[in-house]
């Protein structure tokens, strides 16, 4: 089973002054932006390189303000098989928050209850079962 480290998700009401601090604080690029009208958000990625595991900032329009503790949302690992992933960590006791229903990413939580979202290698795998049927078990 082979495991790649992609990401770790931090929320920001401070987009330009991240922006600032990713780029000419630490030296990082901006690999890409994805903006959602319609969830209201966007998803600002910084790596030391392209192709580098990345730090995603994750800005939700409005508002809302954090405090230290709630900004941190989650590490991403990409998988070869997510199916074959999840079923070895559900032998190990680990519940499986959002199954991968879509053949593409599952959330888990680490036993410190770190968010740990698992993400297929290359194309969506095919729906299969049991994970197709599964309802999410808990929240991430």
């Amino acid at each position: 089973m082979s495991t790649k480290y992609l990401h770790a998700m931090i929320r920001t009401d401070k987009p330009e002054e991240s922006h600032t601090f990713y780029t000419k604080g630490l030296g990082l690029i901006k690999t890409r932006q994805m903006d959602s009208e319609k969830g209201q958000f966007s998803l600002i990625y910084y790596a030391s390189a392209m192709g580098e595991p990345e730090v995603e900032l994750t800005h939700n329009w409005g508002d809302r303000k954090y405090t230290n503790g709630d900004q941190f949302g989650h590490l991403a690992f990409a998988v070869e098989d997510i199916y074959k992933t999840c079923e070895t960590l559900q032998s190990l006791g680990v519940t499986i928050l959002r199954p991968p229903r879509d053949g593409h990413m599952a959330f888990i939580k680490d036993p410190n209850g770190i968010s740990i979202e698992l993400l297929q290698v290359g194309e969506n795998l095919a729906p299969q079962e049991p994970w197709f049927s599964m309802e999410n078990t808990g929240s991430w």
